[in-house]
């Protein structure tokens, strides 16, 4: 990639206890551009949440470094907003007191008048106009996640940190924020670095999947081009012809190579990183004798049949 917004760069992150140390992975290279959205798969401790921590500045690497917009990470900045697993908001302030105390962490030197209407805005935009002025105890869990995002998109971040933001919802819930926040991400074109253990919310919202093995001792297997549509709908994700492919290929890796991948690829490279690009939708089709869906994918051309 030519534009490096974010560069991580050969971050390894070990523990020691009980006599020993063990590394949760070594030796870690990735990196995003401006605007991109970004999701981590792996299972359990692989070293998602460690690496988002890093980034986050929460967390310092036992050696490497991190670098967003030309510098080095050395602890946090407003530049970095974190949305948890749960909302963690302050439940002594209300809706717009906690996106207020964000705003005005950030800014200053504004007056209220100036950090309310600014605060307010974000509220609007998460759709929580006329909840302004609740308190956490008296929201569902996906009003607080809400109040989250508002609170996270506030102060302007250059990257939103995202930590399995919406697992703990109802199906319905998370699938309503999810279509939030990459309306958002689209209209603002904010850069994203999300973990999550859903493929079908990665293949959503990803433009790349980033693929980690099994820890301790992960690494980085495989980055995933998403080749679904930039401006795509959930409805029609599963009529598009490469949507099985690609996530028949996470769910390979998730269930099988993850788990034998440092075997198989002894020579692995973690300063080249394979990029996965799932096949070209005639190709695809052709070989499975279809037709591409025209109405739900009106830029998908047919197949050619001639010699």
């Amino acid at each position: 990639m030519t534009d490096k917004f974010i560069s991580v760069e050969g971050i390894a992150k070990r523990y020691a206890g009980a006599g020993r140390t063990t590394a949760v992975f070594e030796n870690l290279w990735l990196s995003m551009a401006r605007g991109e959205f970004a999701c981590v798969i792996g299972h359990s401790g692989c070293g998602k949440t460690t690496v988002l921590n890093i980034l986050a500045g929460l967390d310092a690497p036992s050696e490497g470094a991190v670098i967003v917009d030309g510098q080095a990470i050395a602890g946090t900045s407003l530049d970095r907003a974190v949305i948890f697993q749960s909302h963690a908001l302050l439940p002594w302030r209300t809706v717009l007191g906690n996106v207020a105390y964000a705003v005005s962490s950030k800014w200053r030197t504004w007056d209220r008048a100036r950090v309310k209407a600014h605060a307010q805005t974000f509220i609007n935009l998460v759709g929580l106009s006329g909840a302004e002025h609740k308190h956490p105890s008296e929201l569902s869990g996906g009003m607080k996640q809400r109040v989250g995002i508002a609170r996270a998109l506030s102060i302007t971040p250059k990257i939103m940190l995202m930590d399995e933001p919406f697992s703990a919802l109802d199906a319905l819930t998370r699938g309503t924020l999810q279509d939030e926040v990459r309306r958002i991400c689209l209209e603002t074109g904010q850069t994203v670095f999300m973990i999550t253990h859903d493929v079908d919310e990665a293949i959503y919202l990803a433009d790349r999947i980033f693929l980690m093995t099994n820890g301790p001792g992960a690494v980085l297997a495989e980055i995933v081009e998403n080749p679904l549509p930039k401006l795509r709908a959930r409805n029609d994700l599963h009529r598009h012809p490469l949507y099985y492919a690609l996530r028949n290929h996470i769910i390979d890796f998730l269930v099988s190579r993850s788990k034998s991948f440092a075997s198989q690829m002894p020579d692995h490279d973690p300063r080249n990183v394979p990029t996965v690009r799932i096949g070209k939708p005639e190709l695809l089709i052709a070989s499975r004798g279809e037709e591409p869906p025209q109405a739900a994918w009106p830029g998908l051309s047919r197949p050619s049949t001639s010699a």
